[in-house]
């Protein structure tokens, strides 16, 4: 073999796997697309969805007059409903759930029906204020029995 054909070799070789391994990580990232259900009068619905694309999901806005059939289907209690629901890979994020902790959801995959954050807490994404003002609210995960614990704390006084 010539020195010619084997750094040609070489550079095919190295090109390959580099070429490869981008295939790989492209592969192993989590698909970030959200299907979001919310009904026809909730403006802060939008400023949730905004939140979510600016994160880099890929969202889906369906519009309903009821949003209960879709939690009764997956198992989820009504004690902890809000006004928006999103469906992302398997997981229910019910409310104002900020983007950081879907992400850690997609990331860590616990056992959970998925998370909610109840209430619609001022401060909470999609629930800004001009005033700024910023309400302490927790991301609960939402258990199979129905049960919740905490998963993210927000906002919390120092």
């Amino acid at each position: 073999m010539t020195p010619a054909t084997l750094n040609r070799r070489l550079l095919l070789g190295a090109a390959l796997l580099v070429g490869s391994s981008g295939a790989a990580c492209a592969q192993s990232r989590q698909p970030r697309d959200l299907v979001v259900y919310k009904t026809p009068t909730c403006p802060c619905c939008d400023g949730w969805i905004a939140h979510m694309r600016e994160a880099g999901f890929v969202v889906t806005v369906t519009v309903l007059p009821d949003l209960r059939p879709i939690r009764i289907a997956r198992g989820f209690p009504d004690a902890l409903a809000s006004c928006h629901t999103g469906l992302i890979n398997g997981y229910l994020v019910e409310g104002h759930v900020p983007a950081p902790d879907v992400i850690r959801l997609l990331n860590e995959r616990p056992s959970a029906i998925g998370l909610a954050v109840p209430a619609m807490p001022l401060g909470s994404p999609g629930m800004e204020t001009p005033q700024g003002h910023k309400d302490a609210f927790d991301t609960l995960l939402v258990l199979p029995a129905g049960t919740s614990r905490v998963f993210a704390r927000h906002n919390q006084p120092a």
